[in-house]
């Protein structure tokens, strides 16, 4: 995103988890779980050089996240080391001393909206002339601005100047409309099929071969019914194939592919008999092979059948589960494709025998139609993971939608799951990646300690440290320092198609840290993805850091080593290990 000249913005930091009372909840959490869990995508995304993070409604621990000292200058900008600015979501400053406590920028800048007052602007130039905020902490602020402006080069004459108005986009005075897709849309198509996940597949039930005839039932299979693929004020609402969830961080679509369509136009190339039935509650009418499903959510000040940003529960939208089941009871090659947000329970019917596979296709976007033909009718190989667990029942996570709340009262939730659970439910479905277009087979693992390039200096010295189980240092940039995540073991193993078609395997490493070092049994800690043509192997390799091996020690407050064996699983996910090893630490 930066490489384009525009700055990247992290949000919505930190412990934004729920949008019930999203404004005046208290998100609880264990020093341990918040930097191990919940900090770790925000490190990762200062490392890549992040020019701006927005904090969040919510409170952290009693204080609101946009005036939470502990949180933005303990572990941000202290910490983390980030180096760019925090600006606020939308009215969530609370105070001008929220300018001591880490907030740079305040978003829109009025206190209410179309309030003309602010906590910064007067407020802040008197809170400096009287003593109470230091000059130079302004100076930090504006600098933190300016840096990231000048990172991306914004400062340059040659800088496009803005072209469009995003709150008013049919406005012509303020919009040039410039046509910036190229070919976006292939793009978009590649990302979508590749993001597919089979979760069944019955005696090859997939990929289709020419069917002489195919059906297809569920709105979730159609265009929009009304008004198009923008029918709804940021995507509040759900008319046809469901592409994308709603709210203020959402766009207009330029043009949306529903699977009718692009079914349609497949079955003709075939000489295929096709046709559809696009109502959800007509059962009797729903005798099918083909079925789409849907579930959505977004933020929540947008309501969507009675769901208010959070979804009320993990059934299907639009009777979902009741159509696929009757849809199964007439016809015993019945391919259910879902369109979600989320994790869905899937028990009602996932073992039915008539249900012979299962496509989980997410949010797929412009493309939706598109990328399911090229998954299902074969043309792509299905490479996709979920980055969920599937539950067999809503019980069986950890964490649940926290309710009550009167908007004034603090609602105080507590992650009392720590960072054992955080990762990892109790009990999950037995749904695998299972008989995909093409086989894998892994071999040859061997695990290496990276060269140690420290030598004396002070990293060398830290490394020594961090081997000997001792506490790592504070400061400045401390956990996200070289000598911390910097390759220190590679894992290389070797993945070949053993099948008869082409295809993409994405092989991940999973960590088991030493027993009593209060870690899940498995931690992804690395992935990448092997195109193979069949009969073809590849040697993979993939890099551990001190970081990856490091759990966080509350006392020191510093990145430490746990004590005893490391080992770790390389395979297909965390249901699916195909090689075992143990690291040499």
């Amino acid at each position: 995103m930066q490489s384009a000249g525009v700055q990247a913005c992290a949000k919505h930091y930190i412990n934004n988890e729920q949008e019930n009372q999203r404004t005046t909840e208290s998100s609880n959490v264990d020093d341990r779980t918040e930097h191990e869990i919940y900090v770790a995508p925000f490190l990762r995304s200062v490392m890549a050089g992040l020019a701006s993070v927005m904090c969040s409604y919510n409170l952290v621990d009693g204080t609101y996240a946009c005036e939470n000292n502990n949180t933005l200058n303990g572990i941000l900008k202290n910490e983390l080391g980030f180096q760019g600015f925090v600006m606020s979501d939308w009215s969530a400053q609370h105070s001008t001393m929220s300018a001591m406590t880490g907030l740079d920028m305040t978003m829109p800048g009025d206190i209410f909206f179309d309030s003309n007052t602010s906590y910064f602007g007067a407020n802040l130039t008197a809170y400096v002339e009287n003593g109470t905020i230091p000059e130079a902490r302004v100076d930090d602020m504006a600098t933190r601005i300016l840096a990231s402006w000048y990172l991306l080069g914004q400062d340059s004459p040659n800088y496009p100047k803005t072209n469009f108005n995003a709150f008013l986009p049919l406005d012509e005075a303020t919009n040039e409309h410039i046509d910036v897709q190229a070919n976006h849309g292939e793009l978009v198509r590649e990302i979508d099929r590749s993001s597919i996940v089979l979760l069944k597949n019955v005696n090859d039930a997939l990929p289709l071969k020419k069917p002489r005839k195919l059906v297809m039932i569920g709105s979730d299979a159609a265009p929009a019914h009304v008004a198009g693929p923008n029918e709804f004020s940021d995507q509040g609402g759900v008319d046809g194939v469901l592409a994308i969830g709603w709210g203020s961080g959402t766009a207009w679509f330029t043009y949306k592919i529903s699977p009718y369509e692009a079914f349609q136009a497949r079955a003709r190339a075939d000489h295929t008999s096709f046709s559809w039935f696009f109502d959800d509650f007509n059962l009797v009418g729903a005798a099918t092979a083909a079925v789409q499903k849907d579930s959505d959510s977004g933020e929540g000040y947008i309501t969507v059948d009675g769901n208010a940003g959070d979804r009320n529960n993990l059934t299907a939208w639009l009777n979902g589960d009741a159509l696929v089941q009757a849809v199964a009871s007439q016809n015993n090659n019945t391919i259910v494709v879902i369109n979600s947000v989320g994790p869905l329970i899937l028990e009602p019917w996932i073992d039915h025998p008539n249900v012979t596979a299962v496509v989980w296709a997410g949010l797929e976007g412009a493309e939706t139609g598109n990328a399911l033909v090229d998954v299902i009718y074969g043309a792509v190989n299905p490479s996709g993971r979920l980055p969920y667990t599937i539950a067999k029942s809503p019980q069986d996570y950890p964490a649940q939608l926290v309710l009550g709340g009167n908007g004034v009262e603090i609602l105080n939730i507590t992650y009392s799951e720590g960072c054992v659970f955080s990762c990892i439910p109790v009990t999950v479905s037995v749904i695998s990646f299972r008989s995909f277009y093409t086989e894998f087979e892994y071999s040859g693992l061997s695990i290496t300690p990276v060269e140690d390039v420290g030598g004396q200096d002070q990293d060398g010295q830290l490394e020594a440290n961090w081997q000997a189980g001792k506490p790592g240092p504070q400061g400045v940039g401390s956990s996200t320092a070289l000598w911390l995540h910097r390759p220190a073991y590679t894992v290389s193993f070797t993945v070949g198609n053993t099948g008869q078609v082409a295809g993409t395997e994405i092989p991940q490493v999973y960590l088991h840290f030493p027993a009593g070092a209060g870690e899940p049994p498995s931690v992804l800690r690395g992935f990448t993805d092997v195109e193979l043509r069949p009969g073809e192997e590849q040697r993979v390799n993939v890099t551990l850091s001190r970081y990856d091996l490091s759990v966080w020690d509350v006392p020191s407050q510093s990145w430490m080593r746990a004590s005893g064996t490391y080992s770790l699983s390389v395979g297909a996910s965390s249901r699916d290990f195909r090689l075992e090893g143990t690291l040499p630490v």
